[in-house]
């Protein structure tokens, strides 16, 4: 059974080393340290033009939850706008209610926005109330695919849960685990689960190329300015390996 890898990404420089590496398709994100935000219109129409695979844009416009007021959704709308018009090919959603429920309308609002690309349901399932309901919404919805933990912390300990959604929605969508998956675990969850394709992101840092450095003035969490994050081709190719 051949296994679609698909790695996130929030860098350009990511995009070439993730797909030499043997990635499938890219999720195309900014900020992967707060889960992935919304990347650019330079970023998304640049990603267009490097790939050679498949590109679905993040639609996420802050960190935090995934309730959404009216404001939220519209921005939602203009980045899936933005994402076709970059000629991306499809687009990641998910959005939920207070009461943890999927909130229909607004993801029925994305699915109309991104009419013609493919739809990805991010791990917003993973924080649903009631995510079996969710999944007979999404397949009845045309959505192709659910990007899920199996509600755990990470996919190797939602592993029966993943079973349960691989079972259900065989043959309709595809469920795709993701959330601390490694060269070590990727066999396991696959075989144990059925599932089709994996989600990783095997980043890593590499240091800057600044020769001047002020090491004192920080942005955002505090941590060095001068660490990059990007893709680590071993950990894709190593867990291209596994799964063969």
């Amino acid at each position: 059974m051949s296994v679609l890898i698909e790695v996130c990404i929030d860098s350009l420089e990511s995009l070439p080393i993730a797909q030499t590496a043997g990635a499938g398709r890219i999720e195309l994100c900014s900020s992967l340290a707060t889960g992935g935000l919304t990347a650019s219109a330079g970023y998304m129409k640049q990603a267009a033009r490097v790939a050679t695979i498949p590109v679905y844009a993040i639609i996420r416009p802050r960190e935090g939850d995934f309730l959404y007021s009216s404001h939220d959704v519209d921005i939602m709308l203009e980045d899936i706008h933005t994402a076709k018009h970059a000629g991306l090919n499809g687009v990641v959603i998910g959005a939920l209610a207070a009461d943890g429920k999927i909130d229909e309308a607004a993801v029925k609002a994305m699915i109309h926005a991104a009419s013609g690309m493919g739809i990805t349901f991010h791990r917003a399932i993973d924080h649903c109330a009631a995510p079996f309901d969710a999944l007979e919404f999404l397949m009845s919805h045309g959505v192709e695919r659910v990007l899920t933990s199996g509600l755990a912390k990470r996919a190797d300990e939602g592993i029966s849960t993943l079973k349960e959604m691989v079972q259900l929605t065989q043959g309709r969508l595809s469920i795709m685990p993701g959330a601390g998956v490694s060269p070590d675990n990727a066999k396991r969850i696959i075989t144990e689960t059925g599932a089709t394709e994996i989600h990783l992101s095997g980043k890593t840092t590499r240091s800057s190329f600044m020769t001047y450095r002020n090491e004192k003035a920080t942005m955002g969490n505090g941590e060095s300015d001068f660490d990059i994050t990007v893709t680590n081709p071993d950990i894709i190719q190593q867990t291209v390996l596994a799964l063969k």
